[in-house]
Parts: C-alpha cells; sequence; structure tokens
C-alpha cells in the first residue's frame, strides 16, 4: 500500500514518465518521415508537423526557463512568430525540438516535495500550484502530439509502424501481460504501448 506522503513523489515521477512518454511519441513518428512529408499538410489552414513542433518549443522554453522565478509566459516569446513555417530541414526542427525537452527536463526533475507544497508558478499572472501547471503543460504537449502522430500517420499510410498496440492484436497484448504476476509499476517502465 502507498503511503500518502509518497503521493507527492509518486505523482512527480509519473509526470516526468508521461512527459518523456510523449516525447517518445514524436520521436518515433520523426523517425519515419522526412523533411517533405513533416512540411506536408493536409490543407491551407492546417499547422504541419515542423509548425507544431515550433509552437511547442516556444511554449516549452517560455513556460520552463526560469520556472518557479518568472512568469511562464516569457516577454521574449513571439507566440504568432511560433505559427510561421520556417523551420526549413529535418536536422534543424530535430534539434529545436530537443532543444525544448532539455529545458522541460531540466526545470522538472530536480523538484522536491518542499517545491510542491510551498511554490507557486506564474503563467500570464496566474499562480498555478506545481501540480496545476505539469497538468497544463502535460495536456498541452499532449494534445499537439497527437496531431504530430496523426499527420505523421497519414504521410506514412499503409508504411506506418504503428506506436501502440497493433491493429488486431488486442487480445495477444492482454493474454501476455494477463500471463504475467501481478505487479505494481508505472504502465511505461517497459516502453509499453498506450492503452
Amino acid at each position: 500500500m502507498m503511503k500518502a506522503n509518497n503521493h507527492i513523489t509518486n505523482y512527480h515521477k509519473n509526470t516526468v514518465s508521461l512527459f518523456k512518454y510523449y516525447k517518445s511519441l514524436g520521436d518515433k513518428s520523426f523517425n519515419q518521415l522526412n523533411t517533405t512529408q513533416l512540411k506536408w499538410r493536409p490543407d491551407s489552414e492546417s499547422n504541419n508537423i515542423t509548425t507544431i513542433v515550433k509552437h511547442m518549443v516556444g511554449n516549452m522554453l517560455s513556460r520552463w526557463t526560469d520556472f518557479l522565478n518568472s512568469d511562464g509566459e516569457k516577454e521574449w516569446r513571439n507566440r504568432d512568430d511560433e505559427f510561421e513555417d520556417t523551420l526549413q530541414t529535418k536536422e534543424e526542427m530535430l534539434a529545436y525540438w530537443e532543444k525544448g525537452w532539455t529545458c522541460l527536463f531540466s526545470a522538472i526533475e530536480p523538484l522536491n516535495e518542499d517545491d510542491y507544497e510551498n511554490k507557486l508558478a506564474y503563467i500570464r499572472n496566474e499562480g498555478h500550484t506545481i501540480t496545476e501547471a505539469m497538468n497544463r503543460q502535460l495536456g498541452h504537449y499532449a494534445y499537439h502530439t497527437g496531431q504530430i502522430v496523426f499527420l505523421a500517420k497519414m504521410c506514412q499510410r499503409e508504411k506506418w509502424n504503428t506506436l501502440s498496440i497493433a491493429k488486431g492484436k488486442s487480445k495477444d497484448y492482454n493474454k501476455n501481460k494477463f500471463d504475467k504476476d501481478k505487479s505494481v509499476k508505472h504502465f511505461l517502465k517497459d516502453g509499453d504501448p498506450s492503452s
């Protein structure tokens, strides 16, 4: 049974793991695409993958730079420019993607119980507990990562390598899980696909 005083530690570990999981979905999608595919968009009003990445990283750099010490909406952020399609190559996009995630993990991995209990994060002058700030950004990045995966799958069509349980394979996957003893662990520990 989990002790009450472990809730913050467990939440923190779980949330860091989920951020890593969504990053990995992006990474695995990018691995299947070339620059032309990363720049493809279904219509003129839609964003392509490179633009979604540019927006996500702009958000990450703003939110997680100087986290807990300055507002998460930095004066130097130009959010409107994030939706201009300026990243030209896959290599440029990947370097920017890594910069954003490095900023995020550098800010959140060192957080401790005292931070969670006693500090606030401000976003556009509105105070958030660390839990609220983490959940807000986790939801935001999951939303955009879903867009990335969907666009990547549209580009690859029948060549797409699934990032989840393969179509028609749920029974086999579940059998493998239920053939093992019960355990307490994070569902991502062994690189399991999403449900």
